[in-house]
């Protein structure tokens, strides 16, 4: 069976992973010898040990570009979020980090909740094909959505005053607060983002293979030990090993 599973998923020999580097908080950054580091380039690595072949990384300025890449047999797993509309196209396994999405108000703005935010006269800046966008795309009807090329500019836009709402990661807007006393974050999260493992439909051994690896890396600790190696433990949770697939 492994054989077939290697066949699967590395069918070059070699298992070449796609990288979201837009990802901050799983893509942290290079070693010294210019080696990619973060949770997903761990995990790639751990994935490619485990099939016994040696790993390539792949990488990608967002995760749109990633995800269209799909049929261009450029990539063999892709490590982004996990969303309806990329399922189509892509079959994603287990979510092995997840990511919450929160609305950015002025202080003073009269919301309180997600749901006023799906307005005619709202403006809504977020990240063009994030995961949270694709999500305000399919669940919100009536906000204007300003969209940019990268979450720093969605940010920029919202500060500029083109924008009455920012959509982006909990994180980022944790970091867009400090100093700063005159924004505050709705809550609850809007949405939750499931990091997962993409690969092209029509492999379902392939598939459950790595979900059963994703739950016994969740289970056996090593998630949780990358994120707390790579300082992102407090930005980001470990989901349960039975979280529910996009």
């Amino acid at each position: 069976m492994m054989d077939r599973i290697r066949n699967a998923l590395a069918p070059h020999g070699t298992l070449r992973a796609a990288m979201n580097m837009a990802n901050f908080l799983l893509v942290s950054g290079e070693e010294q010898d210019g080696t990619l580091k973060g949770v997903s380039p761990d995990l790639a690595r751990r994935i490619a040990h485990e099939i016994n072949v040696p790993c390539d990384l792949v990488l990608y300025d967002s995760p749109g570009a990633l995800a269209d890449d799909v049929h261009h047999d450029r990539w063999d797993i892709g490590n982004i979020a996990a969303e309806a509309e990329r399922a189509v196209h892509i079959d994603f396994s287990c979510p092995y980090v997840m990511i919450d999405a929160n609305f950015m108000v002025p202080r003073d703005a009269p919301f309180t909740s997600n749901a006023e935010m799906d307005a005619p006269e709202i403006r809504i800046a977020a990240y063009e094909r994030s995961a949270y966008d694709l999500w305000l795309t399919e669940n919100f009807t009536k906000a204007q959505m300003i969209r940019s090329e990268s979450i720093g500019q969605s940010h920029a836009d919202f500060n500029a005053g083109k924008a009455d709402v920012l959509a982006s990661l909990k994180p980022k807007l944790l970091e867009e607060m400090a100093g700063r006393n005159d924004v505050r974050i709705i809550e609850p999260p809007f949405t939750g983002i499931m990091q997962a493992v993409g690969i092209r439909k029509g492999q379902p051994e392939a598939l459950a293979f790595l979900d059963v690896l994703i739950t016994d890396l969740i289970q056996s600790g090593f998630i949780k030990t990358k994120l707390e190696t790579h300082g992102v433990a407090d930005k980001l949770s470990v989901p349960t090993a039975n979280e529910p697939k996009t």
